[in-house]
């Protein structure tokens, strides 16, 4: 019962890796709220479903005040809710742009704006935000995705030395994914899935679970003297 007593919030926790990640936090002791724009696709008493949009910076606020009236406290934000919209940057329009960077990007800012400073208060907290193999090598067709998962890093490099200066252990971290088989990736032909599969070192594809328990470790206090870094879970992939 690694995060017993413990208040979390997991954005984009309706499916996939936010689903996992809930449902594991859950598990190991915490009450989770999992925010997202679509109704959770699980049960689990210790996880409630709260309809949120991240690039709403209002809602957010709304979201924050009911979830520290309700709970009193958030020990754990992970800053997981992120979308897609893929194309060639000659052919990518403005709706395309925006839109990637207003949920990916902005919606990391703007719940860790509230959270991290009540961590500061309370006297600690952990952080996680996802960013992507992506955001740390590039990918051709995903300019605009790209930039918001390389700039997930820089704001977890800038908020581990912000939320930390006044000796607080409020503690933040990202994670990198590669190629993880969740229910975009089933989508794929087998023989691309195969092609992506050889670019690791491991020769496989990673299951949602392992992102889950990577962020399972940097939430808990085994990860007590980890801060401002970014742990790639990604088979040793090579772009």
């Amino acid at each position: 019962m690694r995060l017993e007593n413990k208040v979390a919030v997991v954005t984009g926790g309706a499916k996939g890796l936010g689903g996992e990640m809930a449902q594991l936090f859950a598990k190991e002791g915490a009450k989770v709220i999992a925010a997202d724009m679509a109704d959770l696709t699980y049960e689990n008493a210790n996880v409630e479903g709260y309809k949120l949009n991240v690039a709403d910076s209002a809602a957010c606020k709304e979201f924050y005040d009911y979830v520290i009236g309700k709970y009193g406290k958030i020990d754990i934000l992970v800053n997981n809710a992120g979308i897609t919209r893929d194309a060639m940057t000659r052919k990518m329009t403005d709706e395309m742009w925006d839109l990637v960077i207003d949920v990916n990007l902005k919606g990391v800012f703007n719940l860790t704006s509230l959270v991290g400073p009540q961590m500061e208060e309370i006297g600690g907290g952990s952080i996680i935000s996802i960013s992507s193999v992506v955001g740390e090598y590039g990918n051709i067709g995903q300019a605009n995705y790209a930039a918001t998962k390389a700039g997930v890093i820089g704001l977890t490099k800038t908020w581990a030395k912000e939320f930390a200066r006044k000796g607080v252990p409020v503690r933040v971290n990202a994670i990198a994914p590669g190629y993880i088989m969740t229910d975009i990736l089933k989508t794929v032909p087998q023989d691309l899935l195969d092609k992506f599969a050889k670019l690791t070192m491991l020769g496989r594809l990673g299951q949602p679970e392992e992102i889950a328990k990577a962020a399972l470790f940097l939430a808990s206090d085994d990860a007590s003297y980890v801060t401002g870094h970014v742990l790639s879970v990604n088979g040793g992939m090579r772009l």
